[in-house]
């Protein structure tokens, strides 16, 4: 619902074409997830292995942004949604230049060591 109601008509005004790639978290497996008819999915068949490493979210955004989230208590799931828009509004965009710029060195790492542990190159 989320993604259906939420995410992708902000997407779409940005993009006709994308493609997502769902972590492991059983709710992003789900039969309905995975079927659903509005999005293309990467099949989990098909991700590619240590996909924390290559994926920007992961290696570069989240930790500040969840530094922030969570700086003091939070008392309900509306209100860590509501921190979640707010510190993401406040990224700074060299963060997000930085995920990028580093995303095709970590790329080419994955590749290198044919899709094993590559941490050490990077």
């Amino acid at each position: 619902m989320l993604l259906t109601r939420d995410l992708l008509p902000d997407i779409r005004q940005h993009s006709d074409y994308f493609i997502f790639q769902q972590d492991g978290a059983p709710a992003h497996r789900a039969k309905d997830t995975v079927e659903n008819g509005n999005t293309d999915f990467i099949l989990p068949t098909l991700w590619p292995p240590n996909s924390p490493d290559i994926n920007p979210i992961d290696y570069k955004i989240w930790d500040p942004l969840q530094e922030q989230v969570y700086r003091t208590q939070i008392k309900d799931v509306d209100e860590l949604c509501h921190r979640i828009a707010d510190e993401c509004d406040k990224l700074e965009q060299n963060v997000i230049e930085k995920a990028v710029v580093q995303w095709r060195r970590r790329l080419q790492a994955c590749i290198a060591a044919a899709g094993g542990h590559f941490e050490h190159q990077l």
